[in-house]
């Protein structure tokens, strides 16, 4: 019987990877240098070489690992198609076939979100759920979908791009991906620091936000809880923003859950609390009571994800 898998997490900084039992247990786990340089060209050879010298260093033969899945930072077909990757440097290319021809295992890809969200239904927030949807609030907002157990990538790879989908006609400014009015503009980290560095530059505001030379969305978070007014403002907007794009989420994917992970997660109980009273007061009343967990991987849910991809 073949007993472990691979799976591998690529980041624009580094590559996560780790090393799993076939029945979820996560072994070790490791990083290796994101080579950007030379259109990401680097990359591919990088990780086979890294997990090869692991199974080396473990004395595993190849025989015995049932394959390797990886998450990519873009979008990515059922095929193994990576549709250009901005970030890394890649146009659109054959993750899968690339990778097999030089570690000669049984190879799955796909989006590094979808996979997080995989992640946390096998073994983190949504252990239990078959029908999950992962947000991460952070630098952006990012998202996942997994229904009966399995990611719904959608036809170019693009399913569940949570943090673009449309909250306002008003917008002037453009959002990261072209766009403007997209839902990453309010409830990324980045995007509430935006708005509050807007507010402080144009209105003459009593705020303790005026203190912090370079503001962050934790200072924002903490001067709401020491009960700042203006503080208290941005995030229960930036709830209500959530909540009504949950809502609207939820008319479409009906899930059994949804996992709330990334940077502002951190944020806990009382941010769930938050975002559950606008999705309650914005739902379908039949999906009123749609459950909210934290997510409890963190940084290693890529991995686990990947690593589910073979299983």
């Amino acid at each position: 019987m073949k007993e472990y898998i691979l799976g591998v997490d690529i980041g624009g900084t580094t590559v996560k990877l780790g090393l799993f039992k076939s029945q979820g247990q996560l072994l070790e786990k490791w990083e290796i240098k994101t080579r950007k340089d030379h259109e990401g060209g680097y990359i591919i050879g990088d990780i086979v070489e890294s997990l090869e010298n692991k199974l080396d260093e473990k004395n595993i033969s190849k025989e015995n690992v049932l394959g390797v899945g990886i998450g990519v930072p873009g979008p990515v077909k059922d095929d193994g198609t990576v549709l250009k990757c901005v970030n890394l440097g890649w146009e659109v290319f054959n993750i899968v076939q690339e990778v097999n021809k030089l570690i000669k295992l049984p190879v799955r890809a796909g989006n590094d979100a979808n996979l997080a969200a995989l992640g946390e239904m096998w073994q983190g927030g949504g252990k239990g759920y078959k029908d999950i949807v992962m947000v991460t609030l952070g630098t952006g907002v990012g998202g996942g979908i997994v229904i009966d157990g399995k990611i719904i990538p959608g036809y170019h790879g693009a399913g569940g791009e949570i943090g673009h989908i449309k909250v306002s006609n008003d917008e002037t400014e453009c959002c990261g991906c072209g766009n403007k009015g997209c839902l990453e503009q309010y409830t990324s980290a980045t995007g509430i620091v935006n708005l509050a560095n807007k507010i402080l530059k144009n209105e003459k505001i009593e705020t303790m936000l005026r203190a912090f030379k370079h503001l962050s969305a934790k200072d924002i978070f903490d001067s709401a809880n020491l009960g700042d007014k203006l503080a208290l403002k941005l995030v229960d907007e930036y709830n209500a923003n959530l909540g009504i794009a949950l809502a609207n989420i939820s008319c479409v994917i009906d899930p059994e859950v949804f996992v709330i992970g990334g940077g502002v997660a951190q944020n806990g109980n009382a941010l769930i609390e938050n975002i559950t009273k606008h999705f309650k007061d914005n739902a379908f009343h039949v999906l009123r009571n749609t459950k909210f967990e934290l997510a409890k991987l963190g940084n290693d849910a890529g991995i686990y994800g990947a690593a589910k991809l073979i299983e």
